[in-house]
């Protein structure tokens, strides 16, 4: 039995792909149901990579129908609300889509049964013995740890464990913008905008139905609960156009705090055991790879095992020897982007940065 911890992107799609091509898999989700919890929010799907993990799904001209026009435009501003860039990026082969949605297509693609709801994973053992929190206990050939940031799976192949990089976010929520928040939705315009200064900033997308905004502030201690007066207190001095992205929101503040795993992690080949996505290279969001990488790790992952059906090992080995020089380049430029989106000149570096990119 191939058992896939975890139900998010990468687990999914790899799922998916591996059904297509007559692989079946069991998926292991804690969350009682797709609903369970809010799905996050947009995210831009990379030609090269989460593109082409959906054409190997056969699910490619679906993803087409959930795109949301204009989302890749992109604006940034300095503290003081001067718009230092303003760019439309329409046909840059990284069109955004909702984070539900595009789980939703994914759960659609699959057989019902594929995916065990309510399954939560507490201990894996080296004999692939997995146990649940409902205290039942089943053994896989080949156990996939997909499972996020907080794998129970990694500690098989890995004793690495994420570390705070020093930078919280609370999110915050506009809702019904075109009626109740103009300003603000002209602001951000139909895409994403940020608003960076030294040691914080100001991140946000236009969505379907709200604009959602993350406050970013550097601080020694991750957050674990923060109010608008507190998150407003850390900007001031900002122009206040920005400000009303915080005092107008209409949900309080949710603390997030950024964890990462070392640049370059990696794990001997271990039996039977692999990961992928944010278990397997978790990093902060300022590369824009985390949901591209899980989703081309699945598709590569997938191709190996269909390629070798009767060497599951050699198809792992395959696969990780791809997967860890791919991880450290990302996570290498998240770092590098972190640091230049906070620096004491920012926005300088990212402007700098998309200018290189031209």
């Amino acid at each position: 039995m191939i058992a896939i911890i975890g139900a998010g992107l990468g687990g999914l799609t790899l799922a998916r792909i591996l059904h297509v091509n007559g692989i079946e898999a069991v998926v292991y989700e804690a969350e009682s149901s797709l609903t369970a919890r809010t799905q996050g929010g947009m995210l831009d799907i990379h030609e090269e990579s989460g593109q082409a993990a959906l054409k190997a799904a056969g699910l490619y001209d679906d993803f087409l129908r959930i795109i949301m026009p204009g989302g890749e435009s992109m604006k940034v501003y300095d503290q003081h609300g001067v718009l230092r860039l303003s760019h439309d990026h329409e046909g840059s082969g990284r069109p955004e889509v909702h984070r539900r949605d595009l789980r939703g297509l994914l759960l659609g693609g699959l057989p019902d049964g594929t995916i065990r709801w309510g399954a939560k994973v507490v201990e894996t053992s080296a004999d692939r013995k997995v146990r649940l929190a409902d205290g039942s206990t089943f053994t896989a050939d080949l156990l996939i740890g997909a499972d996020g940031a907080w794998s129970k799976v990694r500690p098989l192949v890995s004793d690495a464990i994420p570390a705070y990089l020093g930078l919280s976010f609370a999110e915050l929520n506009l809702l019904d913008p075109e009626t109740r928040h103009q300003d603000s939705a002209d602001l951000i315009g139909g895409g994403m905008m940020m608003a960076l200064g030294a040691g914080r900033g100001l991140l946000a997308h236009r969505e379907p139905d709200r604009l959602h905004v993350y406050a970013a502030v550097q601080v020694d201690e991750p957050w674990t609960a923060i109010t608008k007066d507190d998150l407003l207190a850390g900007f001031d001095g900002w122009d206040d156009r920005l400000l009303r992205l915080v005092r107008e929101s209409d949900t309080e503040p949710f603390p997030r705090a950024i964890h990462a795993l070392p640049i370059g992690h990696q794990w001997k080949r271990i039996p039977g055991v692999t990961l992928l996505g944010d278990a397997a290279h978790l990093m902060s969001p300022f590369a824009g790879e985390g949901a591209n990488l899980a989703m081309q790790d699945a598709a590569e992952l997938a191709a190996a095992l269909i390629a070798q059906p009767d060497d599951a090992e050699a198809a792992l080995a395959t696969y990780e020897s791809a997967l860890f020089p791919r991880a450290e380049a990302a996570a290498a430029e998240s770092a590098a982007n972190l640091e230049i989106s906070f620096a004491p000149d920012a926005p300088a570096g990212i402007l700098a940065f998309f200018a290189a990119l031209g």
